[in-house]
């Protein structure tokens, strides 16, 4: 069993995508990393995978189409089972509000998109070593503890 857990990068735009994929190739991260492009995907997920599939972290939007990353973290912070799961906001948006909201609802750490190339992927990079590599989680997130029934009754 690969005890290496995926990043997730929730994302819906290609560019952004690309940067971020090459930033983290750029460290060599032994994660693999799972594109989805709007948070609906990510709550279709864990009800079809449930606990088995989830990741060391999940980079997370605000601004998509269908279900925000503001809903998704929502969702995730206030089920018992997937609170400690980490999440990222990785986004362009500096609202104070935006800001503010993510960490009322228990975001682990919110990173503005650089506009700048460059900047971006040095940015990408700090958060993909941190998150993948150096960061220890609680044991609280476990194989069992979250059933596919429990996901489906959201």
């Amino acid at each position: 069993m690969n005890l290496l857990k995926p990043i997730w990068l929730v994302e819906d735009s290609a560019d952004d995508i690309e940067l971020t994929l090459a930033a983290l190739e750029s460290i060599h991260l032994a994660n693999y990393v799972v594109v989805m492009h709007d948070g609906s995907e990510v709550i279709d997920r864990l009800k079809a995978d449930g606990i088995e599939s989830l990741p060391a972290v999940i980079l997370l939007d605000i601004k998509m189409p269908k279900v925000s990353g503001i809903e998704v973290l929502r969702a995730l912070k206030s089920d018992l089972h997937l609170k400690d799961l980490p999440v990222v906001m990785l986004t362009s948006s500096r609202q104070g509000p935006d800001l503010a909201e993510c960490y009322a609802l228990g975001v682990n750490a919110y990173v503005v998109k650089p506009v700048e190339s460059t900047a971006f992927i040095e940015a990408v990079t700090t958060v993909g070593k941190f998150w993948a590599v150096v960061n220890e989680r609680p044991g609280a997130i476990r194989i069992g503890e979250v059933t596919n029934a429990h996901l489906a009754e959201r």
